[in-house]
């Protein structure tokens, strides 16, 4: 059985999202319940029309459910209009996708930046957050660089700046290292485990059980359900490395 943490972060309850194709009606979600605790680590799998793009989409608020509840936080975001949805997405949600989006005329620290510009911070307050995260993700000395100066693996870590560069409550990765080769992807996913025990929550879409398997949990997808929710074993091990560590600082 799956453990929950006690503050949830995430709580769908009978989830549906329906898509009318001429005359045929799609059911993309189909009764989804699901529950994401404050720093889990999510994998979500499923073959190709499973349902598990468009369960990102609605996590990340891009899409909004047919019918049933979404509470992010606590807050119930059916309800919430256009532009406090825009509002969720660029304060509470980062986004990491395959492509990496960024906008090739500026530097790695000006695109970081960017989600910033909607905030309430100054100038130089905006400057030193996106700096400061450049060098989280292992970037301090690239951060004048433009992205066609920098390998697959340093735009991806420009992308993961710009999602955590709000201090969001979940980080959503979209098959994040499926442009990447294996020994960079590796690097990455390192990334994600390292940014996971600092206490972030992170959902991640995959096709590659490799991938999945550094998360916590696994959940797999067909015909828009969740059809299995099952534990790695990470927590586990996490918490014993951890209370190995505090037993050789105190000896």
């Amino acid at each position: 059985m799956i453990q929950i943490a006690e503050k949830l972060i995430i709580q769908l309850d009978a989830v549906t999202r329906v898509y009318k194709v001429g005359v045929e009606h799609i059911h993309a979600l189909d009764g989804v319940d699901l529950r994401i605790g404050e720093n889990e680590y999510v994998a979500i799998m499923g073959p190709s029309g499973s349902g598990k793009s468009t369960l990102m989409n609605c996590l990340g608020c891009l899409d909004r459910a047919t019918s049933g509840s979404y509470e992010l936080d606590g807050q119930d975001t059916t309800k919430l209009s256009d532009a406090a949805l825009a509002h969720v997405r660029n304060e509470r949600i980062g986004f990491v996708f395959q492509s990496f989006e960024l906008l090739g005329k500026l530097s790695a620290l000006k695109n970081v930046e960017m989600p910033l510009i909607y905030s309430r911070n100054g100038w130089w307050a905006r400057r030193k957050r996106a700096k400061d995260v450049l060098q989280r993700v292992g970037l301090a000395g690239r951060i004048k660089h433009r992205p066609n100066q920098l390998s697959g693996g340093e735009k991806q870590r420009v992308a993961i700046a710009r999602a955590l560069v709000c201090n969001p409550s979940i980080l959503l990765a979209d098959e994040p290292t499926g442009n990447l080769d294996s020994k960079t992807s590796e690097e990455i996913l390192e990334l994600f485990d390292q940014l996971h025990r600092e206490g972030q929550t992170i959902i991640l879409v995959t096709h590659e059980e490799h991938v999945a398997n550094h998360a916590e949990r696994i959940i797999k997808m067909k015909d828009g359900k969740i059809c299995s929710d099952v534990s790695t074993g990470r927590t586990a091990r996490k918490e014993a490395s951890a209370e190995n560590r505090s037993t050789e600082e105190t000896t």
